[in-house]
């Protein structure tokens, strides 16, 4: 089995001597005769890619069709479509028949990547496929056949997704019958020098330039580095490493500028499980929820001010809590008793009722669906555009559109 590992790294180009990365090759290998499906995991970047690449080449299907797709790419309205195809007249575009890849992938391998991506319908539909072969085109009742090797892979924890409801679990064990895990660059040692001695020979001569060579502080540092980015990010440094330093003994110091740290910022510090007792996909919707409760904090305000120039009496005595990124426990304000009435104010009721006074109602779907149809109306309607500004795919925007309606 040395000998067959060997072959497969030197055939792909796979550096690394790592024990758990030989271990996720050698069983590659021995699952590529058989037809048991494979889930491949492991973080964005560490090479998921190359294994169903060895498992097809290595089995009786080598000479079938392979087929690699990315399920986080493909929209959630036309995934169906493009995995198993659709009749004539199936929906408005559907001009003509189209066979899926599940019927042009008969007999060969089908690679589909990120597939903790995959909506809950077809997840079903592909749960049908390792079951018994059996599909349905899109728009149609006709059940046709395929025979297909499916290796699947995700960086995404789907035990988590699957206790969220974001993933099926009786689809999760048909996928798993054989894991395969791909281990992060920073755990694979001296592997992350010999990775970065080979980018570095192959942009020495890409570019025309001397190699460079790093010294033991050098070293030391980009092995102590986490590398969140894996090996596309260690290309990275190393190509622009290559470009930018005229001296080509690289010292410690120098390589920490091209390793960028974890940052700090002074937002507040909010649980992934929530805010205020709800559970967010992004850090954007996050900023949304801050903003409308900001929003609502000042309504609150604004009908408070209201109360008091109508003539009631109010005494009470307020506590605020600020937040300081810089400490665990908020800071806790106390305010003296305040008691205001209207003849000690400059503000008049007729001030007040001339004053335009808006309830403040949006909820987060308002504000959400209002930023994607401003984002859609600056790009004339191009989604990968505004998908693009919102910094979502374009499948979670195809989704948001259908569920809020937008024209």
């Amino acid at each position: 089995m040395k000998e067959e590992i060997q072959r497969v790294k030197q055939q792909f180009g796979i550096i690394g001597n790592d024990a758990t990365l030989l271990r996720a090759i050698d069983t590659a290998i021995q699952v590529a005769h058989t037809d048991l499906s494979v889930l491949i995991t492991g973080e964005s970047g560490v090479g998921k890619e190359f294994f169903p690449q060895i498992i097809h080449t290595n089995s009786p299907r080598k000479h079938g069709k392979y087929f690699a797709v990315n399920c986080g790419a493909i929209p959630e309205g036309t995934i169906d479509s493009e995995l198993f195809g659709h009749v004539k007249g199936a929906f408005t575009d559907a001009v003509s028949e189209r066979k899926g890849y599940f019927s042009e992938a008969d007999g060969g391998t089908i690679f589909l990547d990120e597939v903790g991506e995959l909506p809950m319908s077809t997840q079903a539909r592909l749960l049908r496929v390792l079951e018994n072969g059996e599909f349905l085109r899109v728009g149609s009742s006709k059940v046709e056949k395929t025979n297909v090797r499916i290796v699947c892979a995700t960086n995404v924890n789907l035990p988590e997704a699957i206790s969220n409801g974001r993933f099926r679990e009786d689809l999760y064990y048909r996928l798993n019958t054989v894991p395969i895990n791909v281990p992060p660059l920073h755990k694979r040692g001296d592997d992350i020098l010999l990775l970065f001695k080979k980018f570095t020979m192959d942009f020495a001569i890409k570019y025309n330039v001397p190699k460079i060579e790093l010294d033991e502080q050098a070293k030391s540092a980009i092995l102590s580095y986490k590398w969140p980015g894996n090996i596309r990010q260690l290309k990275n440094v190393a190509e622009q490493i290559s470009i930018l330093e005229l001296n080509r003994k690289i010292t410690g110091e120098v390589i920490r500028n091209y390793l960028p740290q974890p940052t700090q910022n002074n937002l507040p510090v909010i649980s992934s499980n929530g805010h205020n007792g709800k559970t967010f996909e992004s850090e954007r919707e996050i900023l949304y929820s801050v903003l409308f409760d900001m929003r609502r904090d000042i309504t609150e305000l604004r009908k408070q001010v209201k109360d008091l120039m109508e003539g009631r009496n109010i005494t009470q005595h307020n506590t605020t809590q600020y937040y300081n990124p810089h400490q665990e426990i908020p800071t806790v304000v106390h305010h003296p008793t305040i008691q205001i009435t209207p003849a000690v104010t400059d503000v008049t009721h007729s001030d007040i009722e001339s004053e335009e006074y808006i309830e403040e109602t949006l909820s987060l779907n308002d504000m959400e669906k209002k930023a994607i149809t401003a984002s859609l109306e600056r790009h004339h309607g191009r989604r990968r555009d505004a998908a693009k500004e919102l910094n979502i795919s374009e499948r979670t925007l195809y989704r948001k559109i259908k569920e809020y309606g937008i024209d």
